[in-house]
């Protein structure tokens, strides 16, 4: 059975300062993410790409993506586990090479899940249910570049 699911967002360019992309430093790179009914984000080129650091870039929105995923396949895997998870953050990181013709590509994630559980004698199930989560992970499987995980567990007690 072939499940498809659809996704739409809008994209709208910000940074014409006058006079469009007449020059390459000429025009900022600022733009607004938009889907009906949530907030936008505001987004950016990376600093290195004449971009505004204030405002999220692609690459970080890529990671982001991808840390999101794991957690919420994560917590998934875990209720159905009946492991009860009480605090989940990440502190990921990415790597991303530019190529000679001005392009590049991301080489590598690594997601540092930090898990808190309730339970203390949970701990070995929780860790071991990251290999799962992993596996279903929707935008990690759709990378061609290795994914991987430093997950550390802690408990309340």
């Amino acid at each position: 059975m072939k499940l498809e699911h659809r996704y739409a967002i809008d994209l709208e360019w910000t940074g014409n300062r006058g006079e469009g992309t007449s020059g390459y430093k000429s025009y900022g790179r600022d733009h607004v993410v938009s889907a009906e009914g949530k907030p936008s984000i505001e987004g950016s080129a990376d600093r290195a790409f004449f971009g505004d650091r204030d405002r999220w870039n692609p690459e970080e929105m890529l990671l982001a993506a991808l840390s999101q995923c794991h957690m919420l396949s994560y917590l998934a895997e875990a209720a159905l586990a009946g492991v009860v998870v009480v605090g989940y953050t990440d502190a990921a990181t990415g790597v991303m090479e530019q190529t000679s013709n001005g392009g590049g590509h991301f080489t590598s994630a690594l997601l540092r899940p930090r898990v808190t559980l309730a339970d203390p004698a949970q701990a070995e199930l929780a860790a071991s249910l990251h290999g799962p989560a992993a596996a279903k992970c929707f935008i990690a499987a759709s990378m061609n570049f290795p994914v991987t995980h430093a997950p550390e567990i802690y408990t309340l007690a």
